[in-house]
């Protein structure tokens, strides 16, 4: 009798062993497909992190080579204005200088002539006499000296290059983490209460946005933006699962910080909706909102299914 108690108990241990080595290697798989996201996440976001420099990078090298090819282009085309307008006084000048130089070169040819012919021909040289004094050879036209024309430069910061490398090599930031993280979701009647908190102590945060859509699509759309840390998102179909992403804009900063991991929920309570047909109240087109209206008799209102429970609000002004 002895050996078949020991027997049995050995067996019911042996079971018991059983049972606890299911249930240790459930919990092993369980924490390996944890590890398994984990690793997911790290990869996934460093690769979508590295697309996201290359191409923000990539950018910015191409507007900045706009950018200095633009400036470029009108840098040079201020050297050709200055240029030709700078040139047009030299060209009028020299024109009239050559024009001078060809009615000398003309006087001169008229003046040998008439001296070679000598006293012989006084009226020659009455004439080249009184043609001189027309011309009147003692005028010369103005030239300008070298200090009076432009003498073009490029005036360039030095210090610009050495700007220019500080702020690139300050520019941009490579965050682990979120400083911001979705904490709960809460199912609401037609909702779900979205709640957020902050996971960098040292971020100060001016406003939130919150994103939504869901699962099934891949556009996220903005359903809140302001100082609260919780929302609730309305107007969400019951039994169907929908992602929530959040982020922040640091005081005093523009740009919005990286998304929180996407948290995904659902709601099993049906939206709250009034029951048609009572006398005294009027009801908005989704029959979630009940105004009294002018209507001289006033009957009872009633939801159309017990959708609040303890612990859920319902406002009445």
């Amino acid at each position: 009798m002895m050996e078949i108690e020991v027997q049995t108990e050995l067996l019911q241990e042996a079971k018991e062993s059983i049972e606890a080595a299911k249930s240790y290697k459930d919990e092993l798989e369980q924490r390996l497909q944890g590890l398994n996201q984990a690793r997911k996440q790290i990869t996934g976001s460093a690769v979508q992190t590295r697309d996201v420099l290359k191409n923000h990078f990539n950018d910015l090298k191409a507007k900045l080579t706009k950018l200095l090819d633009e400036r470029l282009v009108l840098l040079l085309q201020e050297v050709d204005k200055i240029e030709q307008e700078s040139i047009k006084p030299l060209d009028d000048c020299q024109k009239l200088i050559e024009h001078g130089v060809n009615t000398a070169d003309e006087l001169l040819r008229e003046g040998e002539v008439a001296v070679c012919c000598g006293t012989a021909q006084e009226e020659k040289l009455g004439n080249f006499t009184k043609k001189a004094l027309q011309i009147q050879l003692d005028s010369l036209p103005e030239v300008p000296s070298l200090v009076e024309v432009p003498c073009l430069s490029a005036q360039l910061d030095e210090n610009l290059l050495s700007f220019v490398k500080d702020q690139i090599f300050s520019h941009g930031a490579i965050a682990s983490c979120p400083p911001v993280q979705i904490e709960e979701l809460t199912e609401r009647p037609g909702g779900i209460l979205v709640q957020w908190c902050k996971d960098d102590d040292d971020f100060v945060a001016q406003e939130y946005r919150l994103q939504f859509c869901k699962s099934s699509a891949c556009q996220f759309d903005d359903v809140y933006i302001g100082p609260d840390t919780e929302f609730v998102v309305l107007h969400i179909d019951p039994n169907v699962n929908y992602t929530f992403r959040v982020c922040a804009r640091g005081e005093g900063r523009t740009e919005w910080s990286p998304w929180s991991i996407p948290q995904s929920g659902y709601t099993t309570l049906t939206a709250h909706e009034w029951i048609t047909g009572c006398e005294g109240f009027s009801l908005s087109s989704r029959r979630d909102m009940a105004l009294r209206n002018d209507s001289p008799s006033s009957g009872v209102l009633y939801s159309k299914e017990p959708t609040y429970t303890s612990g859920q609000t319902l406002t009445f002004r």
